[in-house]
């Protein structure tokens, strides 16, 4: 891949496929995504025969295994049972590629075929809760995150269950590109960009939080556009005509936060926007996103990015 190659994407079908499983991908990774060709997409055959799913659908690829030698990113989108081991063919392959530097990803039940190949021997990785017990006996090697919707460690990439997928998949748009091509991507989606995940620091900010209560979703919206201001719990409840107690639990109700707790995670999230954007100071952008100091942004930023806010710069400003 070079600079002006979109990397090549391979996802690898099996028989019994699911539907969904493989949806992902080709939303995320296919051709004239967001009107530009952002990846090469091409399903390739992890096994001979015919290719059906489990309602009936069947895929045709024009390639098989041999196609992963080339390939920059290998999704595995799905296993159609944990105690069947892959066939060895797609094993040995697996293991060149991700030899040679190639990002291997397993989605949902995929991470069995990841740790079949021993890619997972070592490593931290992601597995769908009802499949945790099972995971761990069979490969008592790898360390299993029971909190995690996706983990990456060392080259490989694991994902939780099915809409984690989609999370592990704007994930990978956003390590090739950036935070506004995911954002975008996942808008049209109609998805959340940010869900924490093994490496939650590198996933894009939320779409707003929507709630039944006109006087929240309003609130909200003027909060965001007006992050620099300092906010009173007492006059917010007072500006929506509701008590203290009564506007804290429908907010938590809207956000899943306290107050307190959303609107530092907001200010974050527009400190990640600017260090992305901008060529601002941190003391323009202390001022720009309400925080008191430019050590308590620094020491917020950490904590739930795990770098530095000039680190996060160095790895992902644009370039004009």
């Amino acid at each position: 891949m070079t600079k002006h190659t979109p990397p090549r994407v391979s996802v690898v079908v099996f028989n019994h496929f699911s539907p969904f499983h493989i949806s992902v991908p080709s939303l995320v990774f296919g051709p004239e995504t967001l009107h530009q060709t952002l990846f090469d997409l091409q399903w390739v055959a992890g096994e001979e025969g015919p290719l059906l799913s489990n309602l009936g659908m069947e895929i045709h690829t024009q390639v098989g295994l041999a196609a992963l030698e080339h390939s920059d990113i290998i999704i595995v989108p799905y296993w159609r049972a944990a105690d069947e081991k892959p066939n060895p063919a797609l094993l040995s392959h697996l293991r060149r590629a991700h030899a040679r530097g190639a990002l291997v990803v397993g989605l949902c039940l995929g991470g069995y075929v990841l740790a079949y190949a021993g890619l997972l021997a070592g490593k931290r990785a992601a597995m769908h809760w009802e499949l945790e017990q099972d995971f761990t006996q069979r490969f008592v090697d790898t360390h299993l995150d029971t909190n995690a919707l996706y983990v990456e460690d060392g080259g490989v990439i694991t994902s939780a269950g099915t809409a984690a997928s989609i999370d592990c998949c704007l994930y990978i748009v956003r390590q090739y590109y950036s935070s506004t091509i995911a954002n975008r991507l996942a808008r049209r989606m109609v998805v959340a960009p940010y869900r924490a995940g093994g490496q939650a620091q590198f996933i894009d900010r939320p779409i707003p939080v929507t709630t039944s209560d006109s006087r929240i979703n309003q609130l909200l919206v003027t909060i965001r556009s007006q992050l620099d201001q300092k906010y009173n719990l007492d006059e917010l409840a007072n500006s929506t005509a509701m008590t203290r107690r009564t506007f804290t639990r429908k907010f938590h109700k809207a956000t899943g936060m306290a107050f307190g707790e959303w609107l530092i995670s907001e200010r974050l999230n527009l400190v990640q926007e600017l260090l992305e954007s901008t060529d601002l100071s941190l003391e323009q952008i202390v001022a720009k996103t309400g925080f008191s100091s430019a050590m308590l942004l620094r020491e917020k930023f950490k904590l739930r990015y795990g770098v530095s806010p000039n680190q996060w710069r160095k790895s992902f400003h644009q370039s004009a």
